[in-house]
């Protein structure tokens, strides 16, 4: 169902956006800002929407969804795609909800597309074709994604330059839309936007770490975490319970499980395993900076100090000042 604007602009509570990298802290600090001032929060996460995936998403624990209700969690299957169009209409839907009950809505998240999609809305691009992703997984199963990436650098040079070769997810959609269009997927992007007014007032908290070293040092952590939470075993029952499950499905590419699959196929040791795993995990915090530069914010905090649930609470009351 289509959104639509039900509430005016004038009434509606300023809704707050926790924006940051894999590691940084989001999630605790959108917990005590909810607590504090009687929120309710949406996940913006495009691992955490995924049933049954639980020890490598860090997703909230019942503990703190008793606490304080959480959404867009758990929401489809494994086998399920899931697009930026439709998390739009969803968290705008939870937003308003949210507002309806008398409560205010924090949204927290390092899917930073999906932030784009709230705050201006999305670029006019075709919409995923099954059959033209089976063609390109296929041919990058024989070639692999390095060649696929040198095929993207023939169509899209500026997309192929700010890819990493192995980066198969956005190299198949790039090569997905010129198949679709006969365009480059840069030549289109901001050409046509949907309408991304709504009656909401969208103020951002960025967490923007300065110290690159902590920042590694904790995403070396939490993959540990993810191992003891027991990654491994998760896969396993994953293919259990969801038998048409591969590792070309996008709920497979999130960060660890794509890692966790090739170790359990045998085509990596264990100690590559955990290489390749925290690599891709700088990697995606990376393009998480990068994009939450361009995305712009109303405050900016370093989540790696001591004191960012004091700050982030002193920061989060001014936001939501109206």
């Amino acid at each position: 169902m289509v959104y639509e604007r039900r509430v005016a602009l004038h009434t509606a509570p300023p809704v707050l956006l926790i924006m940051g990298p894999t590691a940084s802290g989001k999630s605790a600090l959108a917990l005590e800002i909810a607590s504090r001032f009687n929120g309710e929060i949406v996940s913006v996460d495009s691992a955490a929407i995924y049933q049954s995936m639980n020890a490598g998403t860090a997703k909230p624990t019942q503990a703190e969804r008793d606490l304080i209700p959480h959404h867009l969690v758990d929401i489809v299957s494994p086998l399920e795609s899931y697009s930026a169009e439709r998390f739009r209409q969803d968290a705008l839907r939870c937003v308003e909800e949210i507002h309806a009950r008398g409560k205010r809505a924090i949204l927290a998240g390092g899917t930073m597309l999906y932030f784009k999609a709230l705050k201006h809305g999305l670029d006019s691009l075709p919409e995923a074709d099954a059959a033209v992703r089976a063609e390109i997984d296929a041919l990058a199963r024989q070639k692999g994604w390095p060649a696929m990436h040198d095929r993207l650098k023939e169509i899209d040079p500026i997309t192929a330059a700010r890819l990493e070769p192995n980066d198969s997810q956005r190299i198949q959609r790039a090569l997905e839309v010129y198949q679709l269009t006969g365009k480059p997927l840069s030549s289109l992007h901001g050409q046509t936007v949907k309408d991304s007014n709504t009656a909401f007032q969208f103020r951002t908290l960025s967490l923007m770490p300065t110290e690159r070293g902590l920042l590694h040092e904790r995403i070396a952590l939490r993959f540990q975490s993810m191992l003891a939470a027991g990654l491994i075993e998760e896969c396993m029952a994953l293919r259990r319970t969801y038998p048409g499950l591969h590792a070309g499905l996008p709920s497979m590419r999130c960060v660890g499980y794509r890692q966790a699959l090739e170790y359990m196929d045998g085509q990596v040791d264990e100690a590559t395993f955990h290489f390749k795993a925290i690599v891709a995990t700088r990697q995606l915090a990376k393009r998480q900076m990068t994009w939450m530069r361009s995305l712009g914010n109303d405050s900016e905090l370093d989540p790696l100090k001591a004191n960012l649930l004091k700050e982030g609470l002193e920061a989060a009351q001014a936001l939501l000042e109206y």
